[in-house]
């Protein structure tokens, strides 16, 4: 249960500091942890922990659930002697504001697989046991990963052989006899991955810190999940999508957005026991203390896009699963340690679904501040039941918002309505005010606490690659100061743990 008046800050693992090209699960990521904890936060919200896929999304993985390999801590490895020192000045990349994500794709692999090359046996004793205690899932991973390096990065749409396609008995013996060294491998960094993340999580969660993890709803055509459940997609003999998800025109879009993810096969899923999604919850709520579902609205209907179809808007709504799968995330785990992510323009009967679910929802405040009439993410409006952001990976951070985006109506309504100070800084001003309205949980994008605009904006929907996925923070700004303003801020209104 979300204790009542808390907060926490969101920030993905890609985006922490250190010295190898992206953020890690290595000391930084420790580091990060003792901020949280001086600055009086509850809670440390994450993106989806999963390799990215498309546009270096994490909402377009070639798996539901493995783990990102470019997450694990090289320094970790010189300490087992499994990599030299020498060996990882290769991997050094000194860019303090952005991922790099062609030198991470051109050198990352190699080297994680020169310490593949030294484990010991102890070692791979322990890979074989990990391997064999996620059997539902990891041997598919591993042969599906080797299978689209064997054919040089191709979709599983365009697959040259058809017989492995289709996993024919002959095939699947086949592969996993020419690959398996490289199965071995990719297993080998899920063990690392995922070993290395729980020691984080329990090193925050002995320190008050509780982690919110991610859960995307839909999953990448081109994923082992796709592969190894065609009859649970809406998706033809080659695998290629019938129908795709998305939704139709919004602020965001004129045309609507195309996610590209093929749509599930909702009754086969239900016949099936939906033990897929079984799989996906209970492995999620072992990583996590708490899970946002995304796009929690297609529960109740979700937007179908036809493969032929030019643009998202020649779409139409039908109706998802509803409270049969609702029941299957309740029979996994603990109601409490759900959240529902409904933004978005609801109809009538989806908004009452969601409001039945009884899980906390979500309000923005970078959407809030139309100045033609009272809107219900204000913080005044705010229900109790409810999880404020001052901003999200998907929108604008809020001084984006506020400076560079809003209209000037807008703005001063929002200045006038928060009471912000340029002398403090506008951004604090904001958190301010949504620590002071009645919502459970206020969760702030690292962004808006250092009061950064749009070159730190996560992610821009409805487009792909360009800084989307990429921006990093600089070590220096998690210092002290930092953190006993939002430690006082957070205390001042009654979040203090």
């Amino acid at each position: 249960m979300i204790p009542i008046r808390s907060s926490g800050v969101l920030l993905h693992l890609s985006s922490l500091p250190g010295p190898y090209g992206v953020g890690s699960m290595g000391e930084d990521a420790y580091r990060f942890v003792d901020f949280l904890q001086a600055a009086g936060q509850q809670y440390w919200q994450i993106l989806p922990l999963v390799p990215p896929g498309g546009g270096h999304s994490p909402y377009q993985s070639h798996s539901g659930i493995a783990g990102n390999p470019f997450l694990i801590d090289l320094d970790k490895l010189r300490a087992d002697e499994l990599l030299t020192e020498e060996e990882l000045q290769s991997a050094r990349q000194d860019t303090k504001d952005q991922v790099d994500f062609d030198f991470l794709a051109e050198n990352r692999m190699a080297l994680l697989y020169t310490a593949f090359s030294r484990r010991t046996p102890e070692l791979d004793g322990a890979v074989t046991e990990f391997t064999a205690a996620q059997k539902s899932w990891l041997p598919d991973y591993a042969l599906f990963i080797a299978l689209r390096d064997h054919f040089q990065g191709a979709e599983l749409a365009q697959w040259p052989d058809h017989a492995i396609v289709r996993r024919t008995a002959a095939a699947m013996n086949r592969y996993r006899e020419l690959l398996a060294d490289q199965i071995q491998f990719h297993c080998f960094l899920q063990y690392l991955f995922f070993t290395q993340w729980q020691a984080l999580r329990s090193y925050a969660n002995e320190r008050g810190i509780y982690i919110i993890g991610d859960l995307p709803f839909y999953i990448s055509a081109d994923s082992a999940d796709v592969w190894a459940n065609p009859t649970l997609f809406r998706v033809d003999g080659k695998r290629a999508p019938r129908y795709f998800a998305g939704v139709p025109a919004d602020s965001f879009s004129p045309t609507g957005q195309h996610w590209g993810n093929p749509l599930y096969a909702w009754q086969n899923q239900e016949k099936e026991n939906f033990s897929f999604w079984k799989l996906r919850i209970r492995h999620a709520l072992s990583q996590f203390d708490l899970l946002r579902i995304d796009h929690f609205r297609a529960i109740h209907s979700f937007w179908e896009i036809p493969a032929k179809a030019e643009t998202a808007a020649d779409g139409r709504w039908k109706a998802g699963p509803g409270q049969k799968l609702l029941d299957v995330f309740f029979s996994v785990g603990a109601k409490d340690q759900f959240l529902a992510e409904d933004l978005g323009d609801l109809s009538e009967a989806a908004h009452a679904f969601v409001a039945n679910s009884g899980l906390p929802t979500m309000a923005v405040l970078t959407d809030a501040f139309d100045p033609a009439y009272d809107n219900a993410f204000l913080p005044h409006n705010v229900a109790p039941n409810t999880v404020l952001y001052t901003s999200t990976h998907d929108t604008p951070t809020f001084y984006q918002f506020l400076m560079e985006q809003a209209d000037s109506e807008t703005r001063a309504f929002a200045i006038d309505y928060l009471r912000l100070q340029e002398a403090e800084g506008y951004t604090w001003g904001a958190i301010a005010g949504a620590f002071a309205s009645p919502a459970r949980l206020v969760v702030c994008p690292l962004q808006d606490i250092l009061s950064l605009g749009g070159d730190a904006r996560m992610n821009t929907p409805g487009t792909v690659g360009g800084s989307n996925w990429a921006w990093r923070v600089r070590k220096e700004a998690l210092n002290e100061e930092v953190a006993t303003h939002l430690r006082h801020l957070t205390r001042v209104y009654r979040r203090l743990s």
